[in-house]
Parts: C-alpha cells; sequence; structure tokens
C-alpha cells in the first residue's frame, strides 16, 4: 500500500527542496547490493569497484532490508537546504542510543538473519558503540565512493531542484506533485499525498511541519517517504538526468559559436544546459575553476547567462538569448 502524508492548512506553505551528501552515501552503498538499481551506474560502478573492495560494508548491508524499515537515524532527513556531509555526519554521531537501539532492532528484523547474526546482535547489545561504528563506515563509504564524483553529482541534484522549483512556481502544489515520480498519488479533496508501495497501512499527518522534497541519484527507480517521528516528514525521489549522468564530454560546441565567443567561452555556454555552479561546471569541462569563473562573469555581463544563489554556491544558467546562441536550431 502506499504511504499516505495528510497535509494540514499550512503545510503546502512549507515545502522545501533539499539536497543531502549522507542520504548519497547510503544510498550509493545500497546500490553495491542491489543489482535492479545499477543499470544507470555501471560506469561509477567499474570506477570505484577496486576502492569498494576495501571496504567492509557488511554492518551495513544488514539494515538495508529489500522491503521495510531503515534506520532513520542513520541517514535522517538533511538540517537544510545544502549542509556539509560533515554537517550531516555530526548529527549521526550525536544521536541518542536509547533512540538508535530500536530503530537498530527494527531494520535488522527486515533483513532473514540479521537480528540472529552476531553482528546484529552486537548492534542491538550495545547501540552506542554501534551508531560510532556505523558512522565510521559511512565516512570511509563517502570519502571513497562518493566524494571524488560530488561536484557532479551535486550539479545534477541541484539542477533537479532548480527545475522542479520553477515547476512549483509555474504550476503549484498539484502540478508538481504529479510530475515528481509515476508513484505519486495527489487527493485535493482530503490533501493526501500517495507515496510508493510499502508493507501495511502507513499514514502520517504533517501536522503543521511541512515536507521536504529531496532528489537522489542512487535512489532510482525507487521512491522513500518512510520518515517517522521524530524526524521531519521528507519524500526522496530519483533526480532528472541520471541517464547522462555519466557521459564524457561530447561535442557540441558549434563552430560559428566557437569563432564567436572563442572556444572556451563557448564551451561554458553550451555545458549549461542545466544551472550549475563554477565547481561543476569546471569539473565538467576539465578545467581550472578560476578560468571558468572568468569566462562565466563575461558570459553574463554580455546577458547570456543569469545567475542566482542557492545555498553556498551561485548557480549560472541560460538566459533566453543564450539558449537561442548556443542552440541555433531550437526554435
Amino acid at each position: 500500500m502506499p504511504y499516505h502524508l495528510v497535509f494540514g492548512e499550512t503545510d503546502p506553505l512549507r515545502i522545501r527542496f533539499a539536497v543531502s551528501p549522507l542520504w548519497e552515501a547510503q544510498s550509493a552503498v545500497r546500490v553495491l547490493a542491489r543489482p535492479r538499481q545499477q543499470g544507470y551506474h555501471l560506469p561509477w560502478l567499474r570506477r570505484i569497484a577496486g576502492a569498494a573492495r576495501e571496504l567492509d560494508l557488511a554492518p551495513l548491508h544488514l539494515l538495508m532490508p529489500e522491503r521495510g524499515h531503515s534506520p532513520d537515524f542513520l541517514y535522517p532527513p538533511p538540517l537544510g537546504p545544502a549542509a556539509s556531509f560533515e554537517e550531516e555526519l555530526a548529527a549521526v554521531r550525536a544521536v541518542d542510543p536509547a533512540l538508535a537501539g530500536p530503530d537498530l532492532a527494527r531494520a535488522l528484523a527486515g533483513t532473514p538473519g540479521a537480528a540472529e547474526s552476531a553482528e546484529g546482535r552486537a548492534m542491538v547489545a550495545d547501540p552506542a558503540r554501534a551508531v560510532a561504528r556505523l558512522a565510521d563506515l559511512l565516512e570511509a563509504a563517502w570519502e571513497a565512493l562518493v566524494a571524488p564524483e560530488w561536484p557532479r553529482l551535486r550539479a545534477l541534484l541541484e539542477a533537479d531542484v532548480a527545475y522542479h522549483s520553477r515547476r512549483l512556481a509555474e504550476g503549484g502544489l498539484e502540478r508538481l506533485l504529479g510530475e515528481l515520480h509515476p508513484s505519486f498519488s495527489w487527493d485535493p479533496a482530503t490533501a493526501v499525498l500517495a507515496v510508493g508501495a510499502y508493507r501495511g497501512r502507513h499514514v502520517r499527518a504533517l501536522g503543521g511541519r511541512g515536507l521536504v522534497l529531496m532528489p537522489s541519484v542512487f535512489i532510482w527507480p525507487e521512491v522513500v517517504s518512510g520518515f517517522e517521528e521524530p524526524w521531519q516528514p521528507t519524500v526522496v525521489y530519483p533526480a532528472r538526468g541520471i541517464g547522462g549522468l555519466w557521459s564524457g564530454p561530447r561535442e557540441r560546441t558549434p563552430e560559428a559559436l566557437a569563432r564567436l565567443l572563442g572556444p572556451v567561452r563557448a564551451d561554458v555556454l553550451c555545458a549549461l544546459d542545466e544551472p550549475m555552479g563554477t565547481t561543476a561546471l569546471a569539473h565538467r569541462l576539465g578545467r581550472a575553476p578560476s578560468s571558468v569563473s572568468a569566462h562565466l562573469a563575461v558570459l553574463r555581463d554580455a546577458g547570456l547567462l543569469t545567475s542566482r544563489r542557492y545555498g553556498h554556491q551561485v548557480l549560472y544558467e541560460r538566459t533566453p538569448l543564450g539558449i537561442a546562441v548556443s542552440q541555433p536550431d531550437a526554435g
């Protein structure tokens, strides 16, 4: 059955988007054990195969049942719209063992044999030690599997947030929720959002706390909305554009545009097919961030780009003129 999120009068006013590097770290660990989720990520899997073999991820995998509860305290809803991995991991390390213990036991019960295993029994017997060890494993997974690719991943996630923020502004809540994922079903008469498929009947009233909408790279093709008290109501959905996530640079800069703007500046303009920050764009183009920043400033001054602040960075995107110049056949 779907997970039902019941909106109150003020909850539609308290919807926000967020990006969570901690969530991507645990989702990357999950993908390693889920062949059905690996299709889009085969180039990444080949790159990290050696690093993954050096990690002992078995304790984390015990807490990731195919269908069922995963510990909310271990990868909770993000602290803010753009919290760092270090900030999110610090919150995990600070969790109360009295809260973690039942969460661990419930997750272990969802994987056959996990609760009876020596590892599972040790977690339940000493939740404080389990929290510390699991946090260490998440940190190691982040450093080995996700951090080297984070500029690319963050760019995709922030582009998704920018796109859906515009859709919310243009069409309202009902239209946005209808577009985020095929499993979403919004009933305007009862103000209930039904999400995904879960065992049993799950209903959570938002109670004026609103809802966090969080795109994820590694969650595809699933959605997650099982966060319970005391955690912020949150829905995690697959980010747009993961089909081209691991693609290399393409030959897409028109020769005439390169002659007009110069080859590097033309590459910068043509690479901005989604809103992107300087670091992510430099990573995509294989150029120094300082050089890319200088070209972005010129293109913005010429009216080909616009910029806006998101969290700790500035995102650039093409203006209608920039789109027309970089895609002369688009009209």
